[in-house]
């Protein structure tokens, strides 16, 4: 069995959660003995596993259909989360949908993420069969480590019993960018660091003056970090806090749980079935919630979910998703 990965803009997507979702497939096919290829210009494998839908994308697919090969679509992006992005997302989105589905419904199988994000794309009224399998997570990579946390500490100037609240994503109102900002507000004596990055021509206004001004002293916005600095980060924090509207997944939120942070998300779907609230995470819906937990949390007021977090973290394991994407494979191949 051969596998052709293909990703259009890898460079471009590589510092989004769908970057790195290519490169734990890259991962999770070497734990298990499959052989890929990423070459474009390949034309003696056995399945096209696609994961962007862009022009290139979708002549791709065609190519792989008139060579009489299997495509399988990994569906990462819903309308639902491309709504509240961009500028003119949510003008744009309903002929996303559209698009979508054309490309979706032309694979011989569909994997993606959560059975949330399943879901929708069968409500979508898609008919190919539909895997829900987690995008994974390198326990290794995450690790905790003294001498990662120590280099993130450095970089940042962190003063000693200084609380630190961290998030991390794209500078989308759709991952509750306003929120992070506003709630910062309630906690002048606590610093407030959100990681990434979004070219700021492609953002509304009044995301890139959050961005550039509007927040307080105590938010800041250091851009896309990679390595030791934020895998440190993650494990030296006194709390991961994500407020985002919308996932399909969110790998941000395995990084941190298995770097064994304590974990904030706002109740939303997507996490049913997999973040329970006060058991392996604490939830909110509001920003009244939210300011609430983060006091109880960061001054240890109400009792931590790490260990349980880092249990989904290890079902999650990169180990783990080969097997399961090993199985779809299968399942195309013997239909």
């Amino acid at each position: 069995m051969k596998v052709f990965l293909y990703f259009e803009g890898e460079k471009i997507l590589a510092k989004s959660g769908i970057g790195r979702a290519l490169d734990h497939q890259k991962r999770a096919l070497s734990e298990v003995g499959i052989e890929y290829t990423l070459d474009a210009d390949c034309t003696d494998y056995d399945i096209l596993h696609i994961n962007t839908y862009g022009i290139n994308s979708h002549s791709m697919v065609n190519k792989a259909k008139k060579l009489g090969k299997k495509v399988i679509y990994h569906a990462h992006s819903t309308e639902e989360d491309f709504r509240n992005s961009f500028i003119g997302s949510n003008q744009l989105s309903p002929l996303v949908k559209k698009y979508l589905v054309s490309l979706y419904s032309k694979a011989d199988y569909l994997i993606t993420p959560t059975p949330y994000s399943k879901e929708l794309l069968e409500g979508y009224g898609i008919t190919v069969p539909i895997a829900s399998i987690s995008n994974g997570i390198d326990l290794n990579r995450f690790e905790r480590s003294e001498e990662k946390e120590e280099k993130f500490r450095k970089y940042f100037k962190i003063e000693e019993n200084q609380k630190v609240i961290i998030c991390v994503g794209l500078y989308f109102e759709r991952k509750g960018i306003v929120d992070f900002v506003e709630i910062a507000r309630k906690f002048p004596e606590y610093r407030f660091i959100w990681f990434g990055h979004t070219p700021m021509y492609s953002i509304p206004r009044a995301i890139r003056s959050i961005v550039k001004e509007e927040h307080p002293k105590n938010v800041e916005f250091p851009g896309y970090i990679k390595g030791d600095i934020i895998e440190g980060a993650y494990s030296a924090a006194d709390l991961f806090f994500f407020p985002s509207y919308e996932e399909t997944e969110g790998i941000v939120i395995l990084e941190a749980l298995a770097s064994e942070q304590q974990v904030l998300v706002r109740d939303i779907p997507v996490y049913n079935g997999w973040l329970e609230n006060r058991v392996n995470c604490y939830k909110g819906k509001t920003n009244e919630d939210f300011a609430y937990l983060i006091d109880a949390l960061v001054e240890r007021k109400i009792e931590n979910t790490c260990q349980a977090g880092y249990t989904v973290a290890k079902e999650k394991s990169i180990e783990r998703i080969g097997h399961e994407l090993k199985k779809v494979y299968k399942k195309v191949l013997d239909s």
